[in-house]
């Protein structure tokens, strides 16, 4: 195996990690790590495809960036909405969220 499968199978790795703690988890916060989890393994193989491919110097940097920066909105708008779910409910498990109204 060359060293550019290793990074992929670390990347499938991580993501099947994140994709059962969502799956698997009720605690709002642990989905949100986890869901950070998997953009990570995107990061992971968006760079080690860009540096094993020729021709493509810095395009997988550039998209990890693009990718870290909607990363950190999502976690800015997904712990706010936790946190007025928290306030209204006293609670993070993701199963008490069933209405946004009320």
């Amino acid at each position: 195996m060359n060293p550019l499968d290793w990074w992929l199978l670390l990347a499938v790795l991580l993501f099947c990690i994140g994709a059962f703690g969502v799956l698997a988890r009720r605690n709002t916060i642990l989905v949100i790590m986890s869901l950070e989890l998997m953009l990570n393994a995107v990061n992971i193989a968006l760079v080690a495809v860009a540096q094993f491919r020729a021709g493509s110097a810095g395009a997988g940097v550039l998209f990890s960036l693009f990718v870290i920066t909607v990363a950190a909105a999502e976690v800015t708008v997904g712990l706010g909405i936790v946190i007025a779910n928290y306030r209204a409910k006293r609670t993070v498990q993701a199963d008490r969220f069933d209405e946004m109204k009320g």
